[in-house]
């Protein structure tokens, strides 16, 4: 028995290890994924482009028994100032889904980052104008139109597209009309293609209660993202409020002991003040379960798949307690049907070495990738 159903009180099925999937009648699944952060995405430098991913990479991905990848796109990165589509940046995106098929992998194109969206404008000063300005909304309608147009004949069951990444709209329901008017003009171009969507405030599981999607449309797959507990996920993340705690973490257990606990962090930042309330929980499978309990009664209302398309943590904790963690999360998911993509594969959560002076990603983490694989 799993243990949300357990909690939860819902139907139990037997399931085989390391064959949970969120599957759809396109024939499109997802069981266990990575993400290529950092390349059409929030791309910092580190490396040119078309050798920061190449089909070698594809292929060691499907190597290690992942079967498929996320592939976050930016509007800045993928279309020019003007405009107009960057024909460099989509040829890009179509040679690694050429290169996905041939090593058998899927791939989930997510629209990670717009000009009037930024998930994490809050902490990088941005500016989020989507849920106010008409002309953003078509815009978004008009990205996804186009890039349907140039990825329209890639199999149904081979390639998904994700509608946008962490929505952060004041309130759900601007996030729900938004969804409605993008699946309708999709449907119009493309009616079996899988479409991949989250709830609002960071797709995270506590708000899944409030969204909305059309009826009707079994080619759909819900998602969530989940980094809790983010004091010890987020441990030294430099973009983070807690920045500057330096104090020791864990998992399992209570993340931060009250005698660790910091002192004089801003009490007038909600998030920040949630995130220090979580930091003085005990999180253990069972806590990591209890989480995701509104997602899935979501997912069974619906009849829908589900999916966490992000979760990770940063190598700044303890070894034991980070495989700890990353242990008890994936079982968590293949023991609840809940099909996954670990972020990330290059970069500072990678399933390689990161060396964080010179911001280049090294060696495979093999103890990493056995347990994300389940191998003992």
């Amino acid at each position: 028995m799993s243990l949300i159903a357990a909690l939860s009180g819902a139907p139990t099925t037997t399931e085989t290890r390391g064959q949970s999937k969120a599957t759809t009648p396109s024939g499109f699944e997802l069981k266990r994924g990575v993400n290529l952060s950092h390349w059409l995405s929030q791309n910092f430098g580190w490396s040119p482009k078309d050798s920061f991913i190449t089909e070698k990479d594809i292929e060691f991905i499907a190597s290690v028994g992942y079967d498929h990848v996320r592939i976050p796109i930016d509007e800045p990165e993928m279309w020019l100032p003007d405009g107009k589509p960057s024909g460099e940046s989509f040829a890009y995106l179509t040679r690694c889904l050429d290169w996905c098929a041939k090593h058998n992998l899927r791939a989930v194109v997510d629209l990670h980052v717009l000009k009037a969206h930024h998930f994490n404008a809050e902490n990088e000063g941005g500016k989020i104008t989507l849920w106010t300005d008409p002309a953003a909304q078509d815009n978004f309608i008009k990205l996804w139109v186009e890039i349907s147009g140039r990825l329209k004949k890639y199999p149904a069951n081979k390639v998904a597209y994700e509608l946008m990444n962490e929505p952060v709209a004041p309130d759900p329901e601007d996030w729900n009309r938004l969804i409605a008017k993008a699946v309708k003009a999709i449907r119009q171009l493309e009616p079996t293609r899988v479409l991949i969507i989250g709830p609002n405030r960071w797709q995270t599981p506590e708000n899944s209660p409030f969204l909305k999607i059309p009826p009707n449309d079994p080619n759909l797959i819900l998602s969530l993202h989940t980094y809790s507990p983010l004091f010890f996920t987020h441990h030294l993340a430099d973009w983070m409020a807690f920045k500057d705690f330096k104090g020791p973490v864990h998992y399992p257990g209570r993340v931060v002991a009250e005698a660790d606990f910091p002192k004089g962090l801003d009490p007038n930042n909600a998030e920040l003040q949630f995130q220090l309330a979580e930091a003085r929980q005990v999180f253990n499978k069972q806590k990591l379960a209890e989480l995701l309990l509104p997602a899935l009664q979501k997912a069974k209302e619906l009849k829908l798949p589900l999916y966490c398309g992000e979760f990770g943590c940063l190598p700044h904790v303890e070894r034991a307690d980070r495989l700890k963690y990353y242990e008890d999360i994936v079982s968590v998911f293949e023991e609840n049907n809940i099909g996954w993509c670990n972020w990330e594969y290059k970069g500072d959560f990678g399933i390689l070495t990161f060396d964080f002076d010179r911001k280049v990603s090294l060696a495979p983490d093999t103890g990493l990738i056995k347990v994300l694989m389940r191998k003992r």
